[in-house]
């Protein structure tokens, strides 16, 4: 029986030097490009590494986690398959972490990186707490924050600026003449809810609409509370004449909500997301939603956690992707002459700085 491929021969075929090989066979810091060179011709070749071996010799796992707050929402599945294809390629499998936004779990997640079970972390909290920060400030691996965290937090952080997207949509909405924008927020102890909020209530001063209690409810970022939410706004300020919504899925319960009591979307009530998920093109209407470039923060991520991985000794780097408006059936219709500031659909791309939201 022939002999199994060796080192020798990945390195014949992945044309770089045994060197090389051996350091990506032993988790070593290798440039990317060699990573995948060499990892294509391990496959090909059907080499069998032994990870517990490789393991215990370089005290790296090539595991990577991704912890979330919800696995079912489908802004973090956006940013996951885009995480994914960029660690699979450098040769890493990723671990999955639901932690329902319990600031409990987040820290045990956390706190298990010094048992080296994965090399890295991409963590998206909700909350971001006094211990959060003591832990990332003592975390033995390198992690990637998505989400908000305080200027001089020692970890690199991929930021949505979601108070500029509820600018974006308020001003959209104001221009199709609606002038009693109700806001359904998520909990405003949430990094998002907390910048969402501030945001409704700027935008409406700078066009200078009065702030009203009775047009805010806040409830969860999930279907159900947002339909609880705008069925108690509904009693209370029945001619509400358009929602901005803290996400998709609370958007999709106002118009569960709106289509049981009769109301007409957009014709009677004009409705807007955020997050911009695969939700928002196949809901009826079709829903008009702030995209926070969940996918770009994804992929921002993973390569930010990459580099660390490979070796990149430098100072956190912040990364904040711009919302963009997408108008669809749920806020159709022409613009009054005079209202507003403008639809503004954003920017397109992303910006490094110590500038951002969540």
């Amino acid at each position: 029986m022939a002999d199994g491929p060796t080192i020798n021969t990945i390195a014949e075929r992945a044309g770089v030097s045994i060197a090389s090989v051996s350091r990506v066979l032993n988790g070593l810091p290798t440039r990317q490009e060699t990573v995948r060179k060499v990892m294509a011709a391990a496959d090909e070749l059907g080499y069998v590494r032994n990870a517990v071996a490789r393991s215990l010799k370089s005290r790296r796992t090539h595991q990577v986690a991704f912890a979330m707050a919800d696995v079912g929402n489908p802004a973090y599945l956006a940013m996951l398959r885009e995480i994914q294809p960029v660690l699979k390629a450098a040769g890493y499998r990723l671990v999955l972490h639901s932690t329902d936004a319990v600031v409990a779990d987040e820290i045990d997640v956390l706190h298990s990186l010094g048992e080296r079970y994965v090399d890295g972390l991409i963590m998206s909290p909700l909350r971001v707490t006094g211990q959060h920060l003591e832990m990332l400030a003592a975390a033995r691996a390198p992690v990637v924050i998505i989400g908000s965290v305080p200027e001089g937090t020692p970890v690199d952080n991929v930021r949505a600026d979601s108070r500029t997207g509820v600018r974006l949509a308020i001003d959209h909405l104001y221009a199709l003449g609606r002038r009693r924008i109700g806001m359904i927020n998520g909990p405003l102890d949430t990094v998002p809810g907390a910048a969402r909020g501030a945001a409704y209530r700027e935008a409406l001063a700078d066009l200078g609409l009065p702030y009203d209690e009775d047009l805010v409810r806040i409830g969860d970022f999930y279907r159900a509370e947002g339909g609880r939410a705008v069925a108690e706004l509904l009693e209370r300020v029945p001619d509400v004449d358009a929602l901005m919504c803290a996400n998709d899925l609370i958007a999709l319960g106002a118009l569960d909500v709106l289509r049981a009591a009769g109301k007409q979307v957009p014709g009677d009530v004009a409705v807007v997301g955020m997050d911009d998920t695969d939700l928002a093109a196949a809901s009826w209407p079709a829903l008009s939603s702030v995209s926070l470039g969940s996918a770009e923060r994804g992929k921002a991520a993973a390569e930010l956690l990459l580099d660390r991985l490979q070796g990149g000794d430098r100072e956190p780097r912040v990364v904040t992707v711009p919302p963009r408006l997408v108008v669809r059936a749920s806020t159709a219709g022409t613009p009054q002459a005079g209202g507003g500031h403008g639809a503004g659909h954003g920017g397109a791309g992303r910006t490094e700085g110590k500038e951002g939201g969540a």
